[in-house]
């Protein structure tokens, strides 16, 4: 559906306007138009294609979603594509991904918004109240779409971080290690997803600051850079969480061996003290006639009395070495 579609002039707003009359102003000199979208129809898709003259493969591309974040150039005008990461208090552990389509030319701006109920009104609000920066076009506003949607990036690392600070107060703690394990993973995952979307808008955005600019954010640079010191810190975050949680990984692997070793060594200490009756109970069993301890009146008697000895002798080694 149709969000916004307004016209500004030198940095201010003159009005709000349906999409029929774009064509009345997108070709003044000092005008530009931008439109907002969110989930639209292939219909409203066309229609706003038809009056900015889009690209039809970067339309395609809006309209099919699921693109790799990427930052691509058609003539005189610019195609980027942001991923848009939500969090949801009712699954948590869950990262709902969106997608931010932006269509800019020299004097025009359309943002699709899909999958993604987490608007853009306080962007709109922010460059309105920057006319000084707001006069330099449509290359600003992508610069705010971009900077809004990264800096929604950050309390997803720290989420990230302070639960895997949880989980590594937990890895000595008896019995949590498979657990561990499996929260590690899901966490992972999760990183996984972060680093697809920043990764290659990282790589995108530096071709809006350095060497040949596009002359739509020719005004703009130093904003780019801006956005492309942000998503560095946040890719550095990625790779050393990352690290992290891949040593806790080797290490909860190493507890749930060390925890399996400590049963396979209870039950070797008791298998070996339950032998030991087994062992003389089999010579004892025997019966053959000419064995000593069978006419003997207290040899039941003993017979008990060294197994138990033996038995308790070695519950108590294995006590002391830790094995039960």
């Amino acid at each position: 559906m149709l969000i916004n579609c307004a016209v500004y002039e030198d940095g201010t707003k003159l009005a709000d306007i349906p999409i029929d009359r774009i064509g009345d102003y997108v070709s003044l000199p000092r005008c530009f138009v931008w439109v907002a979208l969110h989930d639209p129809t292939p219909e409203e898709l066309e229609e706003v294609r038809a009056e900015f003259g889009l690209h039809p493969l970067a339309v395609e591309d809006a309209q099919h979603g699921h693109q790799r974040p990427k930052v691509e150039e058609y003539a005189d005008s610019l195609f980027v594509v942001m991923h848009l990461l939500d969090t949801d208090e009712r699954r948590p552990g869950v990262l709902d991904v969106g997608e931010l389509n932006v269509f800019v030319g020299r004097n025009y701006l359309v943002s699709v918004r899909s999958r993604s109920g987490h608007g853009f009104v306080e962007v709109r609000e922010r460059c309105e109240r920057e006319p000084e920066l707001l006069r330099n076009g449509p290359g600003f506003v992508l610069y705010a779409l971009m900077d809004a949607a990264v800096d929604r990036y950050f309390p997803v690392i720290d989420g990230l971080e302070v639960e895997l600070e949880t989980i590594e107060q937990q890895i000595f703690s008896k019995g949590q290690a498979r657990e561990n394990i499996r929260r590690l993973y899901a966490l992972k995952q999760r990183l996984t997803v972060l680093k697809h979307a920043v990764a290659p808008l990282l790589e995108g955005t530096g071709k809006l600051h350095g060497g040949r600019v596009p002359q739509i954010c020719a005004g703009s640079q130093e904003y780019f850079r801006d956005v492309v010191d942000h998503l560095g810190r946040i890719d550095a975050s990625i790779d050393a969480t990352r690290d992290t949680i891949g040593t806790a990984i080797h290490v909860n692997l190493s507890m749930v061996t060390i925890e399996d070793g400590e049963v396979t060594k209870r039950l070797a200490a008791w298998a070996a003290i339950f032998a030991v009756c087994t062992a003389f109970a089999g010579i004892w069993g025997m019966n053959f006639e000419h064995m000593p301890e069978l006419k003997w009146q207290y040899g039941y008697v003993a017979a008990l009395l060294l197994m138990f000895g033996i038995c308790g002798y070695l519950y108590y080694r294995f006590r002391r070495a830790g094995w039960v």
